[in-house]
């Protein structure tokens, strides 16, 4: 196995679809695969490990969404209470209702959101990177604070991926009675031994940061300093994660595992077992969404069939050489992946940062670590 996906990484960064690479996978017994190809930073010499920090953004989401189920667990958090219940300030958002001689158009939403629709991004709120309105909404305001943007859709009405889960962060502070940050580090980094985790880096884990790269006109890589506020606003539910390879791998071990990893019991088998499971109805992960910030993202063609669970986009059928019908995943923004296939018993996770997401090259090394790993597993 190790060398079949070994090769598949250095053909990665060689050929320029990445600037460097770091994949990892795992099965009920333990780690089955590590390996990395190329420089932390383009031009270096310093290699990328999977003990090297990298901005999970987005991973983020599920690690936020355990916290929640935890809270829910121990019955000091209601999913089907109102957010506001929690977060009284979230009885103010508004729905964007269009623009008149350019000016947003804002009413109240036609239903009060609940904690679950935030779980599962069905309240209305969105990103502005993929959605046109609160692209446009946010450069007639100036953007704003990411609490005061407004919905696109009454709440339950449609699937809108975007800022819901930093709303469930501070919904979880509020049930836990302590910060996001402290939370976190008590009730999952602890037991799952994620001692890289953070939302504020060490001196150390900053000189271990992969930068994120963009393209140069000639097609190769160059780092940037694009990376978030060192000290941040509010604690990100959303995206504000640092973390490595190896230590996100516990996180998707523990669901491998059906909340349990190494005697450390996070979540409940039937928490997780949720989780893989479509909570949201008769509504769909949309099969094509259209970027509004070709920067950031490029569309993304998810194609039909997919749900989302807790925390997790879900795959409904089995993909020939691939993931497991069941298998559950997400992603980061500045191209992290993973994925957690129950029936298989197997999961994996592929890490660059570059921009924008999505990208095809990206998406393409992803498909084929995936594959090459499935077919020496099996």
């Amino acid at each position: 196995m190790k060398s079949v996906i070994d090769a598949v990484l250095l053909a990665a960064v060689t050929s320029g679809a990445v600037p460097a690479v770091v994949a990892l996978a795992a099965d009920g017994n333990g780690e089955i695969y590590e390996g990395a190809a190329g420089p932390r930073a383009a031009g270096g010499s310093d290699p990328v490990t999977a003990d090297s920090i990298f901005r999970i953004a987005s991973m983020t989401k599920v690690i936020c969404t355990v916290a929640a189920l935890q809270q829910r667990q121990r019955g000091t958090l209601d999913f089907d209470a109102p957010v506001e219940a929690y977060c009284p300030e979230f009885a103010g958002v508004p729905v964007l209702d269009g623009f008149q001689n350019g000016e947003p158009v804002l009413r109240a939403p036609a239903t009060r959101a609940t904690v679950r629709q935030l779980v599962t991004h069905t309240t209305g709120l969105t990103y502005g990177f993929w959605n046109a309105a609160i692209n446009r909404w946010q450069k007639a305001t100036g953007g704003g604070d990411v609490f005061t943007t407004p919905m696109v859709a009454d709440p339950g009405t449609r699937f809108e991926y975007g800022i819901n889960t930093d709303w469930l962060g501070k919904v979880v502070e509020a049930a836990a009675g302590q910060s996001l940050d402290d939370y976190l580090t008590e009730h999952v980094f602890t037991p799952l031994d994620m001692k890289s985790t953070t939302f504020v880096r060490t001196e150390d884990q900053r000189l271990r940061t992969v930068p994120v790269h963009d393209r140069t006109p000639g097609g190769g890589w160059v780092a940037t300093d694009i990376d978030w506020d060192p000290r941040p606003g509010y604690w990100s539910g959303g995206h504000g994660l640092y973390s490595t390879p190896r230590d996100f791998l516990q996180v998707q071990r523990m669901l491998l595992g059906e909340g349990s990893l190494a005697g450390a019991a996070v979540l409940s088998p039937s928490s997780v077992r949720e989780a893989f499971t479509n909570q949201i109805g008769d509504l769909w992960f949309p099969a094509v969404i259209r970027t509004a910030d070709p920067v950031a993202s490029c569309d993304y063609l998810a194609g039909p069939g997919l749900k989302w669970g807790w925390g997790l986009q879900l795959t409904t059928e089995d993909r020939p050489g691939l993931r497991s019908a069941g298998s559950g995943g997400w992603a980061g923004m500045f191209n992290t992946y993973f994925w957690v296939d129950p029936a298989a018993g197997i999961t994996g996770a592929v890490y660059t940062q570059s921009r924008p997401f999505l990208d095809p090259d990206v998406l393409r090394t992803y498909a084929d670590i995936e594959r090459a790993l499935y077919a020496s597993h099996r």
